[in-house]
Formats: structure tokens, C-alpha cells, sequence
């Protein structure tokens, strides 16, 4: 399994963390890049990308949630309960499979690009 998005608990939060310059992440980040040219997909444009997502498809997983980007990557955070362990859990599932299936992430940005608060 590629390892470019993990969860993990630290203290009393379950994180999540994607690895933004992983070759795979990159070369997927180069064609939405393409695309629309605000998404040159830093840290922080995933976290505006997957937020946007989110808000679409599963809201439930923001809830609770602490976002953390930097420059070559994303992390969220959320209080440690077996609730955010299994909003985390579906979230990595979910990246993993954009990433691996990225029609859906090139066609969400060809297509609503514009809508989406870019870094």
C-alpha cells in the first residue's frame, strides 16, 4: 500500500497526514496544476482541495477537524474518540482512492475549479 497518506494518534488526537511531495502525489498535483493554474498543489492547496471535497461528499468527516498544512504537505487533526478514529480512517480511503483513481479529482477541478478558495 503506498504510503503517502497515514493515520496515526499522538497524545489525544487521531491525525492524518498526505504527503504532498510524494512522486505520486506530485505528479497527480502537475496535472490538476494544468487544469487550472491556481491549483500549483502545495500543502495548502490540498487542504483547500480536499475541503471543498469534503463539503461535497462527506461533511461529517470535517466536523471536529483541525487542519495543519505546510508547505509539502497535509495534515488534519481531531480529538481522539473512536468516532474521529473512523472519520479518519474513511478520509485516508478516500485520498487513497483519488489518488490512485484521479479522473474524479481531474474533472472536480477542470469543472469547479473556480470555486474553490486556492491558496
Amino acid at each position: 500500500m503506498a504510503d503517502y497518506v497515514l493515520v496515526f494518534t499522538y497524545k489525544n488526537n487521531v491525525s492524518l497526514m498526505l504527503q504532498a511531495s510524494d512522486g505520486t502525489v506530485m505528479a497527480l498535483g502537475e496535472k490538476l496544476g494544468a487544469l487550472c493554474p491556481d491549483a500549483y498543489m502545495n500543502g495548502y492547496n490540498w487542504e483547500a482541495l480536499l475541503r471543498y471535497y469534503l463539503e461535497k461528499h462527506a461533511p461529517d468527516i470535517l466536523e471536529g477537524m483541525d487542519p495543519d498544512p505546510e508547505a509539502d504537505m497535509y495534515e488534519a487533526h481531531w480529538p481522539l474518540t473512536p468516532e474521529n478514529e473512523a472519520k479518519a480512517k474513511r478520509f485516508e480511503e478516500m485520498i487513497r482512492s483519488l489518488v490512485e483513481h484521479e479522473e474524479e479529482l481531474c474533472r472536480l477541478v477542470q469543472e469547479e475549479g473556480g470555486e474553490i478558495e486556492w491558496d
